[in-house]
């Protein structure tokens, strides 16, 4: 675990780097809410620690949280202020040393990613967001008047998530209560249109049904930076890959691995 101070507060992270120690990109990756980076890499069976030529920081939250751009949250993180913006700013100063950087993140981690897309473009090459959407007008933090940056996106989301619903709208009551978030999102779908709509894609989506009752939505234009959403039918608020999560959570795909995909798309493997 290494320490680097934001505004006079330490903040902790881990650098896994490719065998020797070289790497070509750097993925910065944001844990889902009450978890740490270590917990979220056990969550993971350390799934994205082997991307290639790429090296991944895992970022750990202030008291298992991010300051997401959901308006309507009541975490310790947003009511104490914490700036994870400069935190990822930081990050990607010391280890980043102008490598191609991108970001993914899983739940209130995905909501992170979000806010790095519309805040801070200049800081990430595209990000992945896991069982997260965007934020409904009312409910986002941000001001409409952002310049946008096109950036590809990959999404994945279960339809059966009981946390942040595939169909969109408020977190169940006791989500809210648990994770201390409110407000409404936009559903996963929607979600996956309002980043092609950025992107400037006017072409229609193209899903595509595979097995293991996943599908994949592409938004693709020639020209303009993608969107893909992959929808894990049945799936809960997990991540797929090759550890289940606990029941609460729902199904977890092992039909798909997130950080494989995430890796073919942004292509961190080559």
């Amino acid at each position: 675990m290494d320490t680097i101070d934001v505004a006079g507060r330490p903040r902790t992270y881990t650098l896994i780097t490719p065998e020797g120690g070289d790497y070509e990109r750097l993925l910065l990756v944001f844990h889902g809410s009450t978890q740490t980076a270590a917990v979220f890499r056990k969550f993971t069976g350390n799934a994205f620690d082997r991307l290639g030529r790429t090296a991944v920081a895992y970022l750990d939250g202030h008291r298992g949280n991010w300051n997401d751009a959901r308006r309507h949250s009541s975490t310790r993180t947003r009511k104490e202020g914490i700036d994870d913006v400069a935190f990822a700013e930081a990050v990607v100063k010391r280890i980043g040393d102008g490598r191609e950087t991108y970001a993914a993140g899983y739940s209130n981690g995905g909501g992170m990613v979000i806010r790095l897309l519309h805040e801070r473009p200049d800081l990430i090459a595209g990000g992945a967001i896991i069982a997260a959407g965007q934020p409904a007008p009312d409910n986002f933090l941000l001001p409409a008047t952002l310049p946008v940056a096109p950036k590809p996106v990959l999404m994945f989301h279960g339809t059966k998530d009981r946390i942040v619903p595939y169909r969109g709208g408020p977190m169940a009551a006791w989500a809210r209560f648990a994770f201390k978030s409110g407000g409404a999102l936009l559903s996963a779908p929607d979600t996956a249109a309002y980043f092609a709509a950025r992107n400037g894609i006017t072409a229609e989506p193209v899903t595509t049904d595979l097995p293991g009752k996943l599908s994949r939505t592409d938004f693709v234009q020639d020209g303009h930076a993608p969107v893909t959403l992959w929808t894990i039918h049945g799936g809960g608020h997990t991540i797929p890959g090759p550890v289940r999560s606990p029941a609460l959570m729902g199904r977890t795909s092992t039909d798909l691995h997130a950080a494989s995909a995430i890796a073919d798309f942004f292509t961190l493997n080559d």
